[in-house]
């Protein structure tokens, strides 16, 4: 009997030889603690690894303080706290910094705090004057508890990575996603990968590209109404300021010169006259400010040189006729020949994979639809805010001289998030939590847009996280409605399913599967509200790999390629 068995970690079976049975990798020195958001991640890290988690006691006070107590000795050992979002994010973070600064209280070698889904992630900049870089504080906060590195996965930002004080390895779902397309959908080579906003264009291409599919973009305009507004007297005292205008032909009766008259109906700019207040003309360009008409002196022409070349035009303007008919001919063979190569080259091929529609309260709507009672034209109407009252207030004289003045002196929407903050343009791309209060007011009108041909062809609308319905709804309408699309699928790397987000995804009838990681905890109550459309795809082989890696001290590069 004794030689049917190997040392530990080997054995050798008697009917395959040839077949050895390794266990689990061991992990001498280090040590894995859980946090009470995701027990049930960190129970398959812990199997991956062939190790048990660290003995630790969570609980609170009865006044509700948090309270910590590590039962294990961690002595010159490395620590990895594993510690998520939940729906008590705050309690989770509170807990995570004691564990932190207990396990740095009893020597612990090195800490490593493994967070799959970064709390406060999404306020990583300033959209408001006196806003706060909430993303940042907690990074400060994961520093002065004692925290050594951090394991992240898919950051709503990389340059969030910027704001820790120690390394940061920002993992990346992507694979997993790919190589769940590639198992589970029958024709994904035929697909398309679409972003339900501009913010996410990077993260939807960088997809398209691992699998080589085409990409499309889902854009929703405001209908924001025009930034110069003036009243009358503003305006007609731009129009005193000089406008372009055509410039009167003047025919002669007489005769009449085919050339000349063509070359006179281009239009030409040229400044108007402005009468001042004494009743004298001058001319509106500032060059004639400068220039007095009684400093303009013309030479003496003599009558009979004058006589001689009146006779000399009337003997070549017969002459000079053939050759202006032939010349106007010539450039109307050239005209016809330029429209026709404009015709050829300026086609509506590219236009045809823009698609626009309607959307009412979230959702498409036929052109034949009434609008509703606001719009998005409408100030007033802007994100359901009352009209201000300083926006029919009189503008000062002094503000009409100038059409610049005028046209900042009348700010609309003061409150919205289009007045950037710190002066300078506004991001190219809205935030995901500022569409979505677009689309849930009932009377708000918006016009969506969908850039990609994705006609016969399945979709895959892909972001970060998955919080709110309400913009996912709406491009899942767009690309089956407007778009022709046969499925729809929303992937995401966060499933936060906040309030009743997953239980109006799965109602969806454009919407056939909803798939995201099991970086955030989901309750089973409200995995029964998916309908069976739910697919969570476990990060914790990913996990592992990064905590065995970091440990031995070995490259993580390999954990952000794509395998089949």
């Amino acid at each position: 009997m004794a030689d049917n068995f190997a040392p530990p970690r080997l054995r050798v079976s008697l009917d395959q030889p040839d077949y050895l049975l390794l266990g689990p990798p061991k992990m001498r020195g280090a040590i894995v603690f859980s946090g009470s958001s995701h027990p049930a991640l960190v129970d398959g890290i812990c199997d991956r690894l062939g190790s048990r988690r660290g003995q630790a006691s969570l609980g609170k006070f009865a006044n509700g303080e948090t309270s910590v107590t590590i039962h294990t000795s961690i002595r010159e050992k490395d620590v990895f706290i594993v510690q998520s979002g939940s729906q008590k994010i705050n309690d989770s973070v509170i807990e995570l910094l004691i564990m932190i600064s207990a396990c740095k209280g009893s020597s612990a070698k090195s800490i490593t705090a493994v967070m799959p889904y970064f709390p406060y992630s999404p306020q990583s900049k300033k959209k408001q004057h006196r806003g706060a870089i909430t993303a940042r504080m907690v990074a400060n906060l994961l520093h002065i508890a004692g925290v050594n590195h951090v394991i992240t996965l898919d950051l709503h930002a990389s340059q969030m990575q910027g704001f820790f004080k120690c390394p940061v390895d920002n993992l990346i779902a992507e694979p997993l996603l790919a190589r769940w397309i590639k198992l589970n959908v029958p024709n994904w080579p035929e697909a398309v990968v679409v972003s339900k906003n501009p913010g996410g264009t990077k993260r939807v291409t960088s997809l398209a590209d691992a699998l080589k599919l085409s990409f499309g973009i889902v854009t929703t305009d405001r209908r924001r109404a025009g930034t110069a507004v003036m009243n009358e007297n503003a305006a007609e005292q731009v129009t005193l300021d000089g406008v372009y205008e055509a410039p009167v032909v003047e025919v002669d009766a007489g005769h009449i010169n085919p050339l000349a008259n063509l070359s006179q109906t281009k239009p030409r700019p040229h400044n108007r006259v402005r009468r001042s207040q004494g009743g004298a003309e001058s001319s509106g360009s500032p060059l004639s400010k400068s220039v007095r008409v009684n400093s303009v002196t013309e030479s003496e022409v003599p009558v009979e040189q004058v006589k001689e070349q009146v006779q000399t035009n009337g003997t070549l303007e017969r002459s000079e006729e053939s050759v202006e008919e032939s010349a106007i001919a010539k450039e109307a063979g050239a005209a016809d020949a330029d429209d026709e190569a404009e015709e050829a080259e300026y086609n509506d091929e590219r236009a045809r994979n823009v698609i626009h529609g309607r959307l009412v309260q979230g959702h498409i709507v036929d052109e034949s639809h009434p609008s509703p009672a606001l719009s998005a034209t409408s100030n007033s109407a802007y994100r359901g805010r009352p009209p201000s009252e300083a926006e029919d207030e009189h503008i000062p004289e002094h503000m009409i001289s100038s059409f610049v003045s005028t046209s900042s002196s009348v700010r609309h929407n003061r409150e919205s998030e289009h007045t950037h903050a710190l002066g300078g343009t506004i991001d190219a791309a809205a935030s995901s939590e500022d569409e979505e209060d677009d689309l849930r007011v009932p009377g708000l009108e918006t016009m969506v847009t969908l850039v990609g041909n994705v006609k016969g062809r399945p979709v895959f609308l892909v972001d970060d996280m998955i919080d709110k319905s309400a913009s996912w709804i709406a491009a899942a309408e767009t690309v089956v409605k407007r778009g022709g699309a046969t499925s729809v699928y929303c992937m995401a790397t966060h499933g936060l399913f906040g309030g009743d987000c997953l239980e109006e995804l799965a109602a969806c009838e454009c919407i056939d599967k909803i798939v995201v990681t099991n970086s955030f905890p989901v309750p089973i109550e409200k995995q029964a509200q998916a309908r069976g459309k739910l697919v969570m795809i476990g990060i914790d082989n990913l996990l592992a790999e990064a905590i065995r890696r970091n440990h031995h001290g070995e490259s993580i590069s390999q954990l952000f390629n794509h395998f089949d």
